[in-house]
């Protein structure tokens, strides 16, 4: 160490578009000298910050016990996104074929902004800084990415294999601008549409979804995220109301706008006919559970299409719910058709199947009175 700067030994090569990697080796307890932890959050204007998650104590107590055993082997790789601020030199003599050898000196900056972001190894660098076992010198990887898109975008696919939470997945996706894996792709268009939802005071479900950036801080949250991703996978994926927009945009993407013209269109009308069941929790309003959220997107997926002719679509939805009002139960009584109380719904695929077929079954019914009329 000279200075501010912590000096280490080095290989370099590069990745990607000109993208400097480096592999080092480092005392296990300067990790956390050198790099942050970059939260997910949302700001005081609500865009997204970050993209790790929390801290999972009883995963770093177990590493700090393996650690403090004292001779063992720790060979992960802790992948680390560096500012701009960091410097090699290059060393005389050959270097590996692919590479280069030097002296790479990042800054020390104490308290203030860290050189780098942790990518990957949040706990292991949480237990390395904790073990008495300090000296133990673990495999660096880190890469130059002074642009959050880039660090996001490695934070899902190196973590893409890994249990890394599905709703984390989601919230981050609209932020990635890259080419997103083939699996990863589907649920990218209705984490986008969810943040809008959630975001917008015009929609229905205005700072009512769950997202993990901000589930310590809004507690009039009731409806998660994953369930109107869900829902909206479905409609999208199964030739539903929102597959009507996919491609076609001039440039053959999807029509997001139209799709959550649509959304707004029929939830508004949903909470409209059911206000007493409209913004409670889940255990007090099935309408609000991941099983009516998505049972309720069936529904709209036969509804809205038939409503494209209608002059105002708004009124025919509202109308069309009315009439099947009466025989809901999202706060109380029994579905007698299912053989269920309301609170017997539960989020499995049997439930959701049964009570989606009869909330479109009641549609097509009272629908069909109405024509004869």
């Amino acid at each position: 160490m000279s200075g501010k700067l912590l000096h280490l030994r080095a290989l370099k090569a590069q990745q990607g578009e000109d993208v400097d990697v480096f592999s080092f080796f480092m005392r296990g307890a300067d990790v956390l000298r050198i790099a942050d932890i970059s939260r997910v959050h949302r700001d005081d204007a609500d865009e997204l910050k970050g993209f790790q998650r929390k801290e999972i104590q009883n995963h770093v107590r177990s590493i700090v016990e393996y650690l403090d055993r004292g001779e063992v082997l720790f060979p992960n790789a802790i992948i680390l996104a560096f500012q701009s601020s960091i410097e090699f030199k290059q060393s005389r003599g050959p270097s590996p074929e692919g590479a280069v050898s030097g002296t790479l000196s990042i800054p020390l900056n104490g308290s203030d902004r860290k050189a780098a972001w942790i990518v990957d190894g949040q706990q292991r660098a949480f237990a390395l800084s904790r073990s008495s076992n300090q000296d133990i010198m673990v495999p660096v990887v880190g890469f130059v990415a002074p642009s959050i898109d880039v660090q996001r975008e490695q934070f899902i696919l190196v973590n893409k294999a890994k249990p890394l939470p599905r709703r984390l997945i989601n919230e981050l996706l609209p932020e990635i601008s890259a080419d997103l894996p083939h699996d990863l792709r589907p649920a990218k268009i209705p984490s986008e549409l969810c943040g809008i939802l959630n975001k917008d005071a015009k929609s229905p479900f205005y700072k009512l979804i769950r997202r993990v950036s901000d589930e310590q801080d809004n507690s009039s949250a009731v409806v998660i995220d994953t369930a109107l991703i869900n829902m909206m996978k479905h409609s999208i994926n199964n030739y539903g109301a929102l597959a009507l927009y996919k491609n076609t945009m001039a440039d053959g993407a999807a029509d997001v706008e139209g799709m959550y013209r649509l959304l707004c269109v029929f939830w508004s009308a949903v909470k409209s006919v059911f206000p007493e069941a409209w913004g409670l929790k889940p255990q007090d309003s099935r309408l609000m559970h991941s099983a009516g959220i998505q049972a309720m997107g069936v529904l709209m997926d036969r509804m809205m299409p038939r409503m494209h002719q209608t002059k105002n679509v708004s009124e025919e939805v509202e109308a069309a719910l009315r009439r099947i009002a009466p025989y809901c139960c999202w706060t109380d009584g029994t579905w007698d058709a299912l053989g269920l109380t309301w609170n017997e719904i539960q989020n499995t695929p049997r439930h959701i199947k049964a009570l989606a077929e009869h909330l479109v079954q009641l549609d097509f019914a009272e629908s069909q009175k109405q024509a004869a009329k």
